[in-house]
């Protein structure tokens, strides 16, 4: 059994906690902006291949105070590197967090850094070069304080770039926090679900390939543990088969997307078709106005424009109150649930809310809005 840490999106903790249980993690303890669990190295391989909601899997190698640099350095030369790293492979340093005196993370990288090639350098006469993009080790530092935590990063690039969406919208929605909205909206793919702004298709999408049992990981082609020395690849081969052979065929109801942008529309289409859901999902071009439901109940779950990177404010006014008009008028029966950035908009909703959901998108203060549409 070994310590993990899952980092994820600040507000989604508990969400990611459940998931990570119900991928059979133990001793599951959310904290700010991540979840520490433990398990073994099947577990590992598993929630980099299925966790929808997380960023990376971080593996805590050592725990030391780091009050400044100097003492960074030494704490971070007492480990034998030659355990994770030979210094013909590359290695990339990410930091985080700050004190006092370590308080440019990119300082702090560079001590790291020096601190190993500098012990290759006495033990080998050679040392390992930096590969920001694609190195062969991914190291990561967390202070808190006065102490360090540092890591392997066993993901590598975030997990939320699935790898089926080379095409984005203006203002895309992050895939990891698309599935947590979905989680929280208890989107089971037991009903009827529609974005009717939905850019570039990433909630329908993430809500299809939900629906369809379809592991995320499995669009991907690397993960930062396959260039481990202790990668088990007949392991992992087997995640990934069981993975696959676990996807369903059909859907018994419709997922649907629909933007009046005819740009995104194609863009989330082409995005459908990368990951292979374009006959399970419905992706077309219309008006708020012209959007009507599917059936008699279902699940709608959107993320209009609030101000922050698209359209102006007084202008979205008018959006918001629309889509409250549409969701009273039509939507009868269905459950909406609506991400925004922006208290002053949402209230242009004029709807009563059954819940108020407080969350972040990157460092912006938002909130999922919750409406039973009786």
């Amino acid at each position: 059994m070994s310590e993990y840490f899952a980092t994820v999106a600040h507000g989604l903790e508990s969400v990611a906690a459940n998931e990570l249980e119900s991928l059979g993690a133990r001793q599951v303890k959310p904290d700010f902006a991540g979840v520490s669990f433990s398990g073994d190295r099947h577990l590992l391989y598993k929630v980099n291949l299925w966790s929808r909601t997380i960023f990376r899997v971080l593996v805590p190698i050592a725990k030391f105070p780091c009050p400044n640099g100097d003492r960074l350095y030494k704490e971070v030369q007492k480990i034998d590197w030659e355990e994770y790293i030979k210094p013909h492979q590359t290695l990339s340093v990410h930091c985080t967090g700050k004190n006092r005196q370590l308080n440019h993370t990119h300082f702090t990288a560079l001590q790291v850094k020096n601190a190993i090639v500098d012990q290759q350098r006495d033990k080998f006469s050679q040392r390992s070069t930096v590969d920001i993009l694609d190195a062969d080790l991914h190291i990561n530092l967390h202070i808190n304080g006065n102490h360090g935590i540092l890591s392997l990063d066993s993901s590598g690039p975030s997990l939320h770039r699935r790898g089926y969406r080379p095409a984005v919208g203006k203002a895309p929605l992050k895939e990891s926090l698309a599935a947590g909205l979905l989680d929280l909206a208890q989107w089971q793919g037991d009903r009827p679900f529609l974005d009717p702004l939905c850019g570039s298709g990433t909630l329908p999408l993430e809500a299809t390939l939900k629906a369809l049992n379809v592991a995320p990981g499995l669009f991907r082609e690397t993960f930062a543990l396959m260039k481990w020395s202790d990668f088990d690849e007949s392991l992992w081969k087997q995640l990934v088969w069981e993975a696959q052979a676990s996807c369903r065929e059909d859907l018994k109801i419709s997922i649907g997307g629909c933007d009046r942008d005819s740009e995104a529309i194609a863009q989330a289409n082409y995005n459908a078709k990368k990951c292979g859901v374009d006959s399970h999902i419905s992706l077309w071009e219309a008006y708020l106005s012209e959007v009507e439901p599917t059936g008699d109940n279902g699940l709608i779950v959107c993320n209009p424009p609030y101000g922050e990177r698209l359209g102006n404010v007084e202008e979205l006014g008018d959006l918001y109150q629309q889509l409250g008009d549409i969701l009273k008028q039509r939507f009868k029966g269905w459950t909406a649930f609506i991400f925004t950035g922006n208290k002053a908009l949402s209230k242009r909703i004029g709807l009563r809310t059954s819940q108020r959901i407080p969350l972040y998108n990157g460092a912006l203060p938002c909130t999922l809005l919750k409406y039973e549409l009786y």
